[in-house]
């Protein structure tokens, strides 16, 4: 099972204060390359993965989506999104993404913001996903970059001549990783740049765009 941290009320209450959880996709500072990366979506069946307090959700309805399916783990976050969203086409389930079945070709377009890194078994759930997309359906989706998991102790560290640098000690030693982030022992999953992509290739992928930030 997903680690459920946004279920803890300490991190809960301090990832509820961040600029992207106060002001939504604006506040995200990796939300104008996905935008750009965005299909015509209008009349379009959505799901997204890992939907937080649903701000994608509304604004991809705003964009002319017919209808929007947000899935997440943690019952706070839904909460949340449940108590902001006033659609009728907005639906929201609680489901672990590591055991999530989806209907087969249901879905025209799939999102997905700074939640895959938390999957251990990703290929399983991106077979899923390629399943559940219609003929000439999409994926956009962000992650944590492999390079700020990989340190065995990540932060910026200053050399003798003051010039910073983030270690990149156990890059290619891929598997979990646990680090302090607005709680102790918060679970990621590190993998390198070239499994990812490679892995999304052997499920039947294309890829169009990669974008580092």
């Amino acid at each position: 099972m997903t680690q459920n941290i946004y279920d803890c009320d300490d991190f809960f209450a301090g990832y509820s204060q961040l600029p992207r959880s106060r002001e939504g996709l604006v506040g995200a500072p990796e939300w104008p390359a996905l935008r750009a990366m965005l299909p015509e979506l209008t009349g379009k069946r959505v799901v997204d993965l890992g939907c937080g307090f649903g701000w994608f959700c509304r604004w991809v309805r705003e964009q002319g989506a017919a209808e929007v399916l947000g899935i997440d783990v943690s019952q706070n976050m839904l909460g949340k999104a449940r108590a902001i969203t006033d659609d009728p086409a907005i639906h929201y389930l609680r489901q672990d993404l590591e055991t999530l079945e989806l209907p087969a070709a249901a879905f025209d377009f799939a999102y997905s913001s700074l939640a895959l890194h938390y999957i251990e078994d990703l290929r399983r759930l991106l077979g899923t996903l390629h399943a559940a997309l219609r003929p000439g359906g999409g994926l956009v989706f962000s992650i944590e970059h492999p390079i700020y998991m990989a340190p065995s102790q990540p932060g910026w560290r200053q050399d003798g001549e003051g010039r910073r640098t983030w270690p990149l000690d156990g890059y290619s030693i891929e598997g979990p990783r646990s680090t302090d982030w607005l709680a102790r022992g918060v679970i990621k999953h590190h993998r390198t740049l070239g499994t990812l992509l490679n892995l999304l290739l052997e499920l039947g992928f294309r890829l169009t765009r990669v974008e580092e930030w």
